[in-house]
Parts: C-alpha cells; structure tokens; sequence
C-alpha cells in the first residue's frame, strides 16, 4: 500500500493564471514473482490508484476536489540472475485510462523498460546500485487530451544501514525529459528533482518507508513537492 500527496502547477481560475494543484493518491500494488528456473524469472505487477485532486478546467470551475478510480497499469517484466552481484532485465507495462476526466490522462500508454542492478557489499551487506530507463508513450485515447512522450530515468542506490534501517536515493523514477505535449508552466523539457527515502524492516515480511522530492530543475514541471509513505508485505 502507498500514499501520495504531490503539489503541481495547474490552470489558474483566471485566463493565463497557474494555480496549484494537489494529488492526493492512495496506491494499491500487487507484485508476483514466478520462477522460470534458474536464473530467470518473470515478474508482474499491477497497481490500482485512488484519486483524490482539485483541479480547475473548463467544465470544473469550482477547482473543489474531485475522487475517482485513477489509471490502472499492469507490468510484465523478465529477469536473469547473472551472478549473485549482477541482475538485469526488461520489461513492458500498460497503463489503461480507466480514471474519469479531469483526474488522470485519458490515454492508453505504453512503456518499455530495461535495467540492471548490481550489489554493493563494499558499502554493506545488502546495498545495492539499480539503474532502470522506461519510456512512456501514449497511443490511443481521448484525443482531446495531450499526447504523452517521456524519457524516465531511475538511478536508485539502497544503502542498507544498521538495525534493519535504509536510506534510497532515487526510490523514483523521477527524473523526466519530456518529448510529448506541453504541461502548464512548461519552458523546457527536463525535470530534475531530489528524491529520497528512509525505511525500517520491522519485520521479515513487513517494511515501512518515507519518501520525499522537491525539484532541483523544473523546467519539465512534474511536482512542487511530493510525499509517499510505503507500508510493504511480503507473503
């Protein structure tokens, strides 16, 4: 389970006004692993989000907060365990527009993904480097709505620290370069932002974290800030 509240610019009340807009979205996520046989396997995962944003547009005035089922996405992913440092792999997810209008994109997208990670005993045991590049496109969908087009960048290192606490710098794939339709406030195409979090294993099977970003260039803007907290069960 996740919870996330972001801030970003939107359409103001007033013509050519950007007021802020705030996302508050509640994640519910599945991931299962199906050994292939050594040393492959395939990953899936779904997420379903809960939306709940207040934003102004020409059919909601108000800008009072609108709740809805947002995007569901589903991911297919295969892995090979090269050695016990290196692991690598690709996947492809589908994200569905089954949020209502004025919440989420209105667009079936499609993204690629290829990464790689490689443990880290040198910093401690458990620590580990993941670099993973996705690219989400959108194909079809309501043509009224802006075609999507990003190059995300996820550079996440997990450093595992003493009494089953870690620290991840880049728990996102965060980093944006923006190749499709504008967003409001837009002047260029990247989003840079510093993001990290700190969790606990407080149990085998039960891990808790906190994540925080705040953009260091906006020019693609994504968020203003954005929270997360992750509460983890592995059964």
């Amino acid at each position: 389970m996740r919870y996330q509240y972001k801030t970003a610019p939107g359409t103001g009340s007033a013509k050519g006004g950007i007021r802020t807009v705030t996302t508050d979205t509640s994640y519910l996520r599945s991931d299962f692993a199906f050994d292939l046989g050594s040393p492959w396997k395939v990953v899936f995962r779904t997420d379903l989000p809960f939306v709940a944003k207040n934003p102004i547009s020409p059919d909601h005035p108000s800008g009072d907060y609108l709740y809805g089922v947002g995007d569901a996405d589903f991911q297919a992913a295969l892995i090979e365990q090269i050695n016990q440092q290196w692991a690598a792999g690709g996947g492809l997810r589908i994200i569905a527009p089954t949020g209502p209008d004025n919440i989420t994109s209105g667009k079936w997208q499609m993204m690629p993904i290829v990464g790689a990670r490689t443990m880290l005993p040198e910093l401690s045991t458990g620590s580990y480097f993941e670099g993973v590049v996705r690219y989400d496109f959108s194909f079809a969908g309501d043509a009224t709505k802006k075609n999507i087009s990003n190059l995300q960048l996820w550079p996440m290192l997990n450093i595992s620290l003493p009494d089953h606490w870690f620290f991840i710098l880049y728990p996102s794939a965060d980093i944006r370069v923006n190749y499709g339709d504008p967003v409001t406030g837009q002047t260029g195409r990247l989003f840079l932002p510093f993001d990290f979090s700190v969790g606990r294993s407080l149990t085998k099977n039960f891990t808790v974290s906190l994540e925080v970003g705040v953009p260091i260039i906006k020019d693609y803007p994504i968020y203003d800030f954005k929270t997360t907290t992750r509460l983890n069960m592995r059964f």
